[in-house]
């Protein structure tokens, strides 16, 4: 062989060779160490000696007509894809900045990309094994197919690369920066490349997939139950980050149309257990021999979450909220001191942050590293950002009421409307002020005690508003193609805010059909703040980030703010046990087990 030749294939060789052989992380952290590192049993709220056995029924809202929820066509039952399929990784209640093994037994990770060395024993649930392939078909499905989502999700993917059977790349478009994508791509869930080789992944379908996870679907009726079986060969069942979770042998869910229902459920024993939504009937609905004699027991417990971001979303689209002025006026019409204390028994905390409850909330004025991040786009941001502490209005008196509405009717002055006829109206087209405030029947009930004292605010100020309530397959077509004005909504915040920031908020997917950005913002330096968000290298700087897009959508009045519970309030049977801990992991049903019966 030519002398050259050789040495070209020797380094080759060595090449590859120094490449299969890259560290193996037990973890990946995105910021700093983990948690739960070297010699590990389980997660701390979990109780690896847990029993298994036994039964639990559940309850379930609205309806559904497919089993695969990474798509935009259909109404998905998510409980199929969360317990019947795992993902790469693990990340837990109490350590949220860190992915720990399921599928990948380890990782590896550098600038240019994230590396998944699979468990040998991860197999599905016919007994066939998890391999590269089936995590490529699986991301190349979601980019493909999926819901507009997750282009925007996992946009800084360049391609993925099958090193062998049990190990695959995910490389970094160049620059991106993206610090949290490799933990984003740990939670992919995986489905079999040979259980979908004859069907459409874009397509809803009623056929649970194979999965590979703790249960399988045994049996369902659309719209009104499911039914799975723990499976007893699960493969992960004793590996510490499934261990002590998913203890019952069979779990059902039971659909109905309103939270409301559900309640006469459990008294009467047809669910065991249901999370409390509504603080009027938390504070009076359980006055009963079956909660005084501990039959029932109702427990409030602490969560760190991030509070789920419910409001009353505008839509952009619509010429009539072109003007920040008249989204705040609206904003100024709500009174929600009177609703907190006469229809939510002071149980809630108002919402004042897109991030409550997390840590990372703007408040006061910008300083610090916060001011450093809005200063470089101080010529495209009005200078209230810089000199206005955000707040919601507050209804303290029947003086601060007549106040509030004089300062509504000033903005809408200031945007170009006035009263003609009584009406508040357009000076320039003549069109009067009117709108639909759209909710789904699963919520609508309990809305209406809020709704009219804030329609009537409205009307004071020459505003004719209506409340409409629709059942949720037509509540969801309408948000999905932004047919409304406004509506009731509600974006799950994650305890990470990262990437699915860009989906909610981002100019990308506000004309995407489907997408989440069902607001419609276009805002060019909130697309900058999203950027750094995502790029952010160190834990002062992310927070920074979150603050200053926290401040900019705020002054922006996309939306009014309603209100989130600290605790989740659940009422179960007195049939049931949990891990007794002072972690603030919140309402975790996975981990839960019969108890002996004495």
């Amino acid at each position: 062989m030519n002398k050259f030749v050789g040495y070209l294939v020797y380094l080759f060789v060595a090449l590859v060779s120094f490449d299969a052989q890259a560290e193996k992380l037990p973890y990946i952290a995105l910021y700093g160490d983990a948690k739960y590192n070297g010699g590990w049993q389980s997660f701390d709220y979990a109780n690896p000696d847990a029993p298994k056995g036994g039964r639990v029924v559940l309850p379930a809202y609205g309806t559904f007509d497919n089993f695969n929820p990474f798509i935009f066509k259909g109404i998905a039952a998510t409980q199929v894809a969360d317990l019947t399929l795992d993902s790469l990784a693990v990340v837990p209640a109490d350590d949220v900045t860190v992915a720990y093994p399921l599928i990948a037994e380890s990782f590896e990770l550098t600038d240019k990309y994230v590396g998944f060395f699979l468990d040998k024993r991860a197999k599905f649930s016919n007994g066939s094994p998890i391999l590269a392939d089936d995590v490529i078909f699986s991301f190349n499905s979601l980019i493909e197919k999926g819901s507009p989502l997750y282009k925007i999700y996992y946009a800084d993917v360049d391609r993925v690369e099958k090193i062998n059977n049990h190990h695959v790349r995910f490389w970094f478009k160049q620059n991106s920066n993206n610090k949290e994508l490799p933990l984003i791509i740990s939670q992919m869930k995986i489905y079999s490349t040979q259980d979908w080789h004859d069907k459409d992944f874009a397509k809803p379908i009623l056929k649970a997939p194979l999965g590979s996870g703790p249960y399988i679907l045994e049996d369902f009726t659309p719209n009104k139950y499911l039914v799975f079986k723990r499976n007893p060969n699960y493969w992960a069942k004793d590996i510490p980050s499934r261990r002590g979770f998913y203890n019952f042998d069979e779990i059902r869910y039971d659909y109905y149309q309103d939270t409301t229902v559900t309640l006469q459920a459990l008294f009467a024993g047809n669910i065991d257990m249901r999370e409390e939504y509504i603080a009027k009937i938390w504070v009076t609905g359980y006055d009963n021999d079956l909660v005084k004699s501990g039959k029932i027991i109702k427990e409030n417990i602490a969560h760190n979450n991030t509070a789920r971001l419910q409001n009353f979303g505008f839509n952009l689209r619509r010429a009539k909220f072109a003007d920040s002025r008249v989204r705040e006026a609206i904003d100024w019409a709500f009174n929600y001191e009177w609703a907190g204390e006469n229809l939510f028994y002071n149980q809630y905390n108002r919402l004042f942050s897109y991030f409550s409850n997390s840590g990372m909330e703007a408040k006061g004025l910008p300083q610090g590293k916060e001011l450093n991040i809005l200063n470089q786009y101080r010529d495209q941001l009005p200078e209230s950002i810089f000199t206005q502490e955000p707040s919601n209005p507050v209804y303290s008196d029947i003086a601060s009421s007549r106040e509030n509405l004089r300062h509504a009717v000033k903005l809408l002055n200031d945007a170009g409307y006035d009263f003609v006829d009584g009406k508040m109206t357009n000076l320039q087209s003549g069109e009067p002020l009117e709108i639909e405030v759209l909710s789904n029947s699963a919520n609508g009930s309990s809305f209406t005690r809020v709704m009219l004292p804030f329609i009537n605010n409205l009307a004071k100020i020459g505003i004719k508003a209506k409340f409409r309530n629709v059942e949720v397959n037509v509540f969801k077509n309408r948000l999905d193609n932004f047919d409304y004005d406004m509506a009731i909504i509600t974006f799950p915040i994650s305890q990470l805010p990262g990437n699915e920031q860009k989906e909610f908020w981002g100019s990308a997917a506000a004309d995407i059909k489907g997408s989440s950005n069902l607001l419609g913002i276009k805002n060019p330096v909130i697309d900058k703040l999203l950027d750094g968000l995502v790029s952010a290298q160190s834990k002062e700087e992310y927070a920074a980030y979150i603050q200053a897009l926290d401040r900019v959508l705020l002054n922006g009045h996309y939306m009014i703010m309603q209100w989130y519970s600290p605790h989740q309030r659940i009422a179960y049977r007195n049939r049931f046990a949990r891990r007794q801990t002072d972690l603030k992991v919140g309402f975790q049903p996975d981990t839960w087990w019969i108890k002996e019966e004495k």
